[in-house]
C-alpha cells in the first residue's frame, strides 16, 4: 500500500474541478482547474483515452453531452479532441499532460480512470508514463479493480484507491458484478490506500471495516454544507460541487 498524502484527507476536492456551468465554467476544463487552484481546493478529474493513446481529461465515454460532436471519445485522436469546444464555455478538451503542467503540484490531484472498452490497459499505461516524475500530491482511482491493479504494477509509488458505491441497478452492470463490487473485496489485493465512496451509501458496514483497517475514506458527490456535515461523520474528506466547501 502506498500511503495517501495528508492533503487528500484535509482539503476538500472539487468534483471535476471547480466548475459552474451557469458562469460558463465547464467540468474538467482548464478554467475550472484554474479556479480550484486559486481557491486552494484539491481537484478531482476524469480520464478517457483518445484513439492514439493519449489520456484526455473528460468524464463521459462519448462526446455528445459536453460538446457539439457525437460518438465515442476513443474514436478520435488527441489533436482533434483538443479542438473540440466544451459546450457552454470557452474551453476545449485538455489532455492529462496539459493539466499536470497547469496544476504543477500546487494542490492535490485525484485522477479517476474511467472504465474502458476495450479493457486493454492502454489508459493505465499512458497515465503511468505521464505521472513519472510528477512532483505534486497525486493519486489515482477507478471503479474497475483491474485497472487499479494495473496501476499498482505500472506506477507502484502513486497512491491508488477504489471508487465504490451502492452498485444498485442504475449502474447498469450484471447482478453478479454489482454484488461483487458492492462488497469491496479487492481493496487489499490492489494495494488501495483509500476508497472514494458514494455519499448516500457511507453507512455500509464494509466502509467502516476498511476505515478501521487504515484506509482513508473519501466520498462523492457532496452538493451542500448539510450533506457535507453528515458525510464527515464517517468520511475523512469530501468531493464536492455546487457550493464552496469549507477549507481547513
Amino acid at each position: 500500500m502506498t500511503p495517501l498524502p495528508d492533503a487528500f484527507r484535509r482539503v476538500p476536492l472539487a468534483h471535476r474541478a471547480l466548475h459552474d456551468r451557469d458562469a460558463g465554467v465547464i467540468e474538467n476544463s482548464p478554467t475550472a482547474i484554474a479556479r480550484a487552484v486559486a481557491a486552494g481546493y484539491g481537484i478531482e478529474i476524469d480520464l478517457q483515452l483518445s484513439a492514439d493513446g493519449v489520456p484526455m481529461v473528460f468524464h463521459d465515454d462519448t462526446l455528445d453531452r459536453l460538446t457539439a460532436a457525437t460518438g465515442p471519445v476513443r474514436a478520435r485522436d488527441a489533436a482533434e479532441l483538443c479542438t473540440l469546444a466544451l459546450t457552454g464555455g470557452s474551453d476545449r478538451i485538455p489532455t492529462l499532460a496539459d493539466v499536470l503542467d497547469q496544476v504543477a503540484g500546487q494542490v492535490s490531484l485525484l485522477i479517476e480512470l474511467k472504465t474502458q472498452d476495450p479493457d486493454d490497459g492502454a489508459l493505465e499505461a499512458a497515465t503511468a508514463a505521464l505521472l513519472q516524475g510528477y512532483a505534486g500530491p497525486v493519486a489515482v482511482m477507478s471503479f474497475h479493480p483491474g485497472m487499479v491493479a494495473r496501476m499498482a504494477a505500472l506506477a507502484p509509488d502513486v497512491p491508488r484507491g477504489l471508487t465504490t458505491g451502492s452498485w444498485d441497478e442504475s449502474y447498469g452492470q450484471p447482478t453478479a458484478v454489482r454484488d461483487h463490487l458492492r462488497a469491496i473485496p479487492d481493496a487489499t489485493a490492489v494495494g488501495a490506500s483509500f476508497i472514494s465512496h458514494e455519499a448516500a451509501d457511507l453507512g455500509r458496514p464494509r466502509v467502516a471495516e476498511l476505515k478501521a483497517e487504515g484506509l482513508a475514506v473519501l466520498c462523492w458527490t457532496i452538493r451542500s454544507p448539510e450533506t457535507e456535515a453528515a458525510a464527515r461523520r464517517i468520511a475523512d474528506n469530501v468531493t464536492f460541487e455546487g457550493y464552496a466547501a469549507a477549507l481547513p
